[in-house]
């Protein structure tokens, strides 16, 4: 029927909202996935395997505290076997039965003849045995060596700290060590000594000779603090050199054909202590030998007791007969033994060959300047 707009009411229109909807778009489809399966275990490398991880810089560390480790083991047993091989050091008295040995004499590179009683050098009592750098000299004498590796004892110790007096000249107190004469088994060192065909018998009492000539200059006085003595100081030919094993030494120059050289030694007696001085004085002068050339005699010169100061002390003087270069020389020596209040007499030893004789008044000079400290 119509409406009177060209409509029908017998059709009901259709709202727009209705048409315009659009079919829903479907839901996504939700999967759950599957955990992925868990790795192989690692194949467990050895430990030499595993070093190529390492940085080089750990590597080369490690290496060279293997190689230290190794380096002190081997020290270790190095030092063990030398140990092992010295054996027990010899207690103090005589030496056992067995041929004695002869060591080179620093310094004259002369050992005793064949068939003569030999001496065994050995550290002097109270001082340490080392052979280290000399140390420097004292400041009142600019250029003295000490040699190294003495050790002074305690009274010694306290004196060589004082200063010198101007003009007095401090020897450092303390060398290396002084060698040791060695009996033979089975007699006392006086009468081992008497056996020696080398030297004699002393002579009765005989003074010293005065040398023709004048004594070298002088200037100031030598302290030796280790001996407990002083003594002129000579200045310009005799020269300072190392002292050990002596407390103190000075020289002459060298001269060409002698085969010995004057030399000037202080130190305390380096042998067993008697019980007359002059018989130390005999042991002491045959022990000097060992500063002199191969083959040496003794013929006695003086033997005289002699006042130090004080202090008694007993002087030998000898002659000393040997050859070089094929010729027949001598050198004129003399040994000083000052009774100081120290565990041993203090030695004085001065010898000069024939080729120095200019040189010969220095003994007088010498023994007259000797004085206690």
């Amino acid at each position: 029927m119509p409406n009177g707009v060209g409509g029908n009411y017998g059709t009901k229109a259709v709202p727009a909202y209705v048409t315009a909807d659009a079919p829903t778009a479907p839901l996504p489809k939700i999967t759950v996935e599957e955990p992925p399966p868990p790795p192989p275990p690692a194949k467990r490398r050895s430990p030499i395997a595993r070093l190529g991880d390492l940085p080089m810089r750990v590597i080369y560390r490690g290496l060279a505290g293997v190689v230290a480790a190794v380096a002190v083991v081997a020290a270790v047993v190095a030092f063990s076997v030398t140990d092992l091989g010295k054996g027990a050091p010899t207690a103090a008295g005589p030496a056992p039965a067995g041929p004695p040995s002869t060591l080179p004499v620093q310094g004259t590179g002369a050992a005793p003849p064949s068939g003569a009683p030999a001496t065994s050098q050995a550290p002097l009592e109270g001082t340490s045995a080392s052979a280290a750098a000399p140390a420097s000299g004292s400041a009142a004498d600019p250029g003295v060596s000490a040699a190294p590796g003495a050790s002074a004892s305690p009274a010694l110790a306290a004196t060589a700290g004082t200063s010198a007096s101007p003009g007095v000249t401090t020897e450092p107190a303390g060398a290396g060590s002084t060698p040791v004469a060695t009996p033979q088994p089975g007699k006392s060192a006086l009468a081992d000594a008497e056996a020696d065909p080398r030297v004699p018998a002393l002579p009765a009492n005989r003074r010293l000779a005065n040398y023709p000539g004048h004594g070298a200059p002088a200037k100031g006085r030598v302290k030796d603090n280790r001996s407990g003595i002083s003594f002129t100081r000579f200045v310009k030919q005799w020269k300072l050199t190392k002292s050990s094993p002596f407390a103190t030494r000075r020289v002459l120059p060298a001269v060409k054909g002698a085969g010995h050289r004057g030399l000037l030694a202080t130190c305390p007696v380096p042998i067993a202590v008697q019980d007359e001085l002059k018989d130390t004085a005999f042991l002491a002068a045959r022990w000097t030998l060992n500063y002199h050339p191969d083959g040496s005699k003794i013929t006695w010169t003086a033997s005289q007791g002699f006042k130090a100061g004080k202090r008694e002390g007993w002087l030998l003087g000898y002659r000393v007969t040997y050859k070089a270069g094929g010729k027949k020389h001598v050198a004129t020596a003399a040994v000083a033994l000052v009774d100081v209040p120290a565990a041993k007499p203090a030695m004085v030893f001065i010898t000069i060959p024939d080729a120095q004789k200019k040189r010969w008044a220095d003994i007088n000079t010498l023994i007259s300047s000797i004085r206690p400290l």
